[in-house]
């Protein structure tokens, strides 16, 4: 009974297909469908002008480009020699240094940070909440300071 009733349903309510490949605007074009709500919608996603044309490179072969090439991309030079950047490691000045690109100037930039004569017991709860409202970790600020390396750390 069921089939009849959805039969019919669809005989006084066809669907219309062009409508379906119409639903997205202007400047989009659709990729497959989505859930949302509960409900399938068309994927609707921005059309590029130069798609695949140029350089013909897709997103797989993007991802497997930077799987091949990472360590270039995580090594820079400071004062003459290969550092890796974004890896804290132990300081000379400081407890801790870390190497970081300056999105402002391009330059490697050493971020030094800790107390060489004190302990970091993050593993003390009431240590680790205070620390971190103490130093506003919620919003720490860019990665060329040391306070984001610190708040990292905790």
């Amino acid at each position: 009974m069921a089939n009849l009733d959805n039969d019919m349903f669809n005989a006084q309510f066809p669907v219309d297909e062009t409508r379906l490949e119409e639903a997205c605007w202007d400047g989009y074009k659709q990729v497959g469908m989505k859930e949302k709500n509960g409900k399938m919608v068309p994927n609707c996603v921005p059309v590029n002008e130069n798609d695949l044309y140029e350089g013909e490179f897709c997103s797989a072969c993007l991802a497997e480009y930077i799987k091949e090439h990472a360590n270039l991309m995580m090594e820079a030079e400071y004062q003459g020699r290969k550092v890796k950047l974004g890896k804290p490691m132990q300081g000379d000045v400081k407890k801790f240094k870390v190497y970081v690109k300056d999105p402002k100037t391009g330059n490697v930039k050493k971020v030094n940070f800790g107390d060489k004569s004190m302990r970091i017991k993050k593993s003390n709860p009431g240590r680790r909440k205070n620390f971190r409202a103490r130093h506003n970790c919620d919003n720490p600020g860019p990665r060329t300071k040391a306070r984001y390396w610190s708040c990292r750390k905790w």
